[in-house]
């Protein structure tokens, strides 16, 4: 999937407490005395997410969304890129329903619902909003646009860990069954959720080795656990002895991660983010590209770094994104070198994409780390050289 361009953030974000970034009303109906006067309605099942019109005007939106099926579920309104969280609306019981007022600026956008609160949701759909001539612009001073911003990536994180979860239980299950074919097509695009989402994982102390540690980052008598053991029993090395993990070991390796990846789960659900750690978050990001990813030090049995450098670079630009308003009021220059440079990096990156533009989170591919002449290790590692100097500007220049 590739990463949106570095525009203003595309819609105002929502209503009932949930990513209070402009002006917005909870529960509120279409043309109703809110000023709301863009009504659409959404029907939410088990299997789709019906919104009655494809298109609307910029300017204060309603979904109104009701649940057609037998489970709680949520509706998102996502940016461009499908995965910044413009807006969502969660717990919606079965037979209820609620309503989402959006501020909504022009540009392109998906809509999805989530039966079950779980996994990637149903019925993605391209939403379109177009110009009506009036300006729509964010509210309310400095602190109001910070506490926006946490609340907004709080929000993408809780929702790629859903994802992060639903997938691991997949792969798990197919590595349990020996379906190793499956697992390994799994194994790269399900980390991507991880990976867009790093920093928050390392911050709940032994929780992301436990996770994440490679083979050459183990002490002396530690137990490796995590994506990477499992990586090595499914990759295994051509040129050594290898024994292969036993039905026990791989049922137990296998739970431990999805046992590991549910209490980050969870752990997620009470984060709180200051503006540094936003900020810094995504200096952390393009750190892990650069430490691992460009060097192909991360995934040296599957050679599936390009995966993960997409998720880190995915990840860095929502953060600074959703941080955008903030900067372009103290430094314009900086936001147009960041736009520049990720979308350098990004064009970079997509000289080694296999899969078609678009393409679902499962079907994404790349060309394996391996298959990478120097010059093109040197390009990339280029841009992201490029893309360090101005984002390690950004916790400056937003506290100074």
């Amino acid at each position: 999937m590739t990463t949106a361009r570095l525009s203003k953030p595309a819609a105002a974000v929502a209503a009932c407490g949930v990513l209070l970034a402009t002006a917005c009303t909870p529960n509120a109906s279409a043309g109703t005395a809110d000023g709301a006067s863009g009504g659409l309605s959404v029907t939410s099942t088990a299997e789709d997410c019906s919104v009655s019109a494809a298109t609307a005007e910029s300017g204060p939106l309603t979904f109104s969304i009701t649940n057609a099926g037998d489970q709680v579920t949520e509706f998102y309104l996502l940016a461009e890129d499908g995965l910044r969280i413009v807006s969502e609306v969660e717990n919606i019981g079965p037979g209820i329903s609620r309503d989402l007022v959006v501020n909504a600026r022009p540009g392109s956008y998906y809509t999805v619902c989530k039966p079950g609160m779980v996994g990637d949701g149903v019925g993605r759909a391209s939403f379109t909003v177009t110009d009506s001539g009036t300006a729509v612009e964010p509210t309310g001073d400095e602190q109001t646009q910070i506490d926006a911003a946490a609340v907004n990536y709080k929000a993408y994180v809780k929702d790629q860990v859903d994802q992060l979860l639903a997938g691991t239980e997949d792969f798990a299950a197919a590595y349990v069954a020996g379906d190793d074919d499956a697992a390994r097509r799994l194994y790269p695009t399900t980390r991507m959720h991880f990976e867009r989402v790093e920093p928050v994982a390392e911050s709940f102390g032994d929780l992301d080795p436990k996770l994440d540690n490679r083979e050459a980052d183990l002490a002396e008598g530690e137990e490796w656990t995590g994506w990477h053991r499992i990586e090595k029993d499914l990759w295994p090395p051509a040129d050594a002895a290898y024994t292969p993990l036993t039905q026990a070991e791989r049922e137990a390796v296998a739970a431990r991660l999805v046992e590991d990846t549910t209490t980050l789960h969870a752990a997620v659900q009470e984060i709180d983010l200051s503006l540094d750690q936003l900020a810094n978050g995504a200096i952390a990001l393009l750190d892990e590209v650069a430490n691992g990813k460009v060097t192909g030090e991360e995934e040296i049995w599957s050679g599936t770094d390009l995966w993960d450098f997409q998720g880190n670079v995915e990840g860095a630009r929502v953060l600074v994104d959703g941080l955008e308003d903030l900067l372009e009021d103290k430094d314009p220059e900086l936001v147009a070198t960041l736009e520049s440079d990720f979308t350098d990096l990004s064009a970079e990156l997509d000289r080694h994409r296999t899969s078609a533009p678009g393409a679902a989170q499962r079907d994404i591919a790349y060309v394996s780390y391996g298959d990478l002449s120097q010059a093109d290790v040197k390009a990339l590692s280029d841009r992201v050289n490029a893309l360090g100097e101005p984002l390690s500007r950004i916790t400056a220049v937003l506290l100074g």
